[in-house]
């Protein structure tokens, strides 16, 4: 008897144009304020029923997941099960496959559980509202939310506040991430100031790369300084990419150390990419469109 068909998903990779930190709760929680966009380069999800739940990691990031605890893929599962307990097959084999590098500032733990969450809500049984999966998504973490959006969004709070943009310019993106894994919480711990500045209003709709390009020219990544002294090359990526021809804007995203440039077409962003991948030849390069609004 033939095996069940398995049903896949897209874990988009999570770049944050701009992250500001503005604020300290009492619980030692960050509030923060953030433009998201999402890349059609990302980790992949499998899922097919089984006789119990099992989770495979496939991919050239595989190595660096195997044995972890706490993988948020079986977390989300586990979360799922517990709040549609007759829902889903006795057993549910999930692979993943690690396209991204981990602790890279690119919300891959967060992308791929969001997209375990979109998968299980096929598989189930019963219809599972948008709505009830933003339930489940933040005890998973902050950015799962947004992940599970996976759509260009402003963002506030410590992430639970997702306001898709209705608008959003065709863009292309270069990615670059030495392989040297960041701790968030290393990064937090170096931060200056924890009550900086809001975003500002983002104004007419966003539907030219020249008017993102405006409006991000006004803000920042709080967390990029300070990730620069524990990765000192991230300044040089940034460098390097903001030189080449057509970028708009480079920066860090996240907590890093992934740097992003921005460009309008696909042959600037090739050629960007190429050009780092012959000056850093064993760093991680894509280029990569941007998922519209």
């Amino acid at each position: 008897m033939s095996a069940p068909a398995a049903l896949r998903e897209a874990a988009p990779a999570k770049i944050n144009l701009a992250l500001h930190i503005t604020g300290r709760r009492a619980d030692g929680y960050h509030a923060l304020e953030s433009l998201v966009a999402f890349a059609e380069v990302g980790d992949e999800i499998e899922a097919r029923p089984a006789p119990e739940d099992s989770l495979s990691v496939t991919g050239p990031f595989a190595k660096a997941l195997i044995g972890a605890d706490g993988n948020l893929v079986l977390r989300a599962l586990a979360a799922f099960r517990v709040r549609w307990p007759a829902a889903l097959p006795a057993g549910v084999a999930v692979t993943l496959r690690k396209n991204l590098p981990i602790a890279a500032g690119l919300g891959g733990g967060s992308a791929d559980a969001a997209a375990t969450l979109r998968l299980l809500a096929q598989l189930s049984a019963v219809p599972v509202d948008f709505a009830d999966l933003l339930e489940l998504a933040l005890p998973l973490g902050a950015d799962v939310p947004m992940c599970l959006y996976s759509r260009p969004a402003e963002v506030r709070g410590l992430g639970e506040i997702v306001l898709p943009l209705k608008h959003f310019p065709p863009l292309h993106a270069v990615l670059v991430n030495p392989l040297l894994p960041l701790a968030t919480a290393d990064i937090f711990r170096r931060l200056e100031r924890r009550d900086n500045p809001g975003l500002p209003d983002l104004g007419d709709p966003l539907v030219r790369p020249a008017q993102l390009a405006l409006w991000l020219s006004e803000t920042r990544n709080d967390l990029e300084g300070p990730a620069i002294l524990l990765v000192p090359v991230i300044a040089q990526l940034k460098q390097h990419l903001g030189r080449a021809s057509g970028c708009i804007l480079a920066r860090m995203s996240g907590s890093g150390a992934t740097v992003f440039g921005l460009f309008g077409s696909s042959a600037q962003a090739h050629q960007a990419a190429h050009d780092l991948r012959e000056t850093w030849p064993d760093y991680w390069v894509a280029a990569t469109p941007l998922i519209g609004a």
